[in-house]
């Protein structure tokens, strides 16, 4: 069910919450490779919006950071205060061209968790959530030399047990 899995999901969010940040911090003028994600869809203008970046394999998409970094693999985290208007978009530096697996969440109290109730969720290339969380695959992005930018639209609960973007 999907309820289980964003739990699931919920549990490997809470860790160090500086970790992946430095390594992820895009500079003035970045050339690349860096990824650019502009989030659409959020449900309103408050809290923070947390992109994290993984390495696009099964076993080490949505693990722990503390992990990840301990076992040498990539892992990048980008956090923006959500502005009052505007587009809302984070840089995350890239260590080379490839395929990362992306995921996004709107942290509407502005804290470092996610709350079934009230956060928003999304993925690259926008799977639809079904019971589970997308796979690795589902949730990648090639990102290339320069600056590639992704746009990811934001999942929020719609229904007893289901996620999806909201109704304009």
């Amino acid at each position: 069910m999907i309820l289980l899995a964003l739990l699931a999901l919920a549990a490997t969010l809470p860790s160090t919450p500086a970790l992946g940040t430095a390594e992820a911090r895009c500079r003035p003028h970045e050339q690349g490779p860096a990824l650019i994600v502009d989030v659409d869809g959020l449900k309103d203008r408050v809290g923070v919006v947390r992109a994290e970046l993984y390495p696009a394999k099964d076993g080490d998409f949505l693990a722990d950071d503390n992990v990840l970094i301990g076992q040498g693999k990539v892992f990048r985290r980008a956090v923006l205060t959500v502005p009052a208007a505007g587009t809302v978009s984070l840089c995350l530096r890239v260590p080379a061209p490839g395929a990362y697996a992306l995921s996004v969440v709107h942290a509407r109290d502005g804290g470092h968790g996610f709350s079934l109730l009230h956060d928003g969720i999304g993925f690259a290339s926008n799977p639809r959530l079904g019971h589970s969380k997308p796979q690795a695959d589902q949730a990648t992005v090639l990102v290339h030399d320069g600056l590639t930018t992704t746009h990811v639209v934001m999942n929020y609960r719609s229904g007893l047990f289901s996620f999806a973007p909201l109704k304009r």
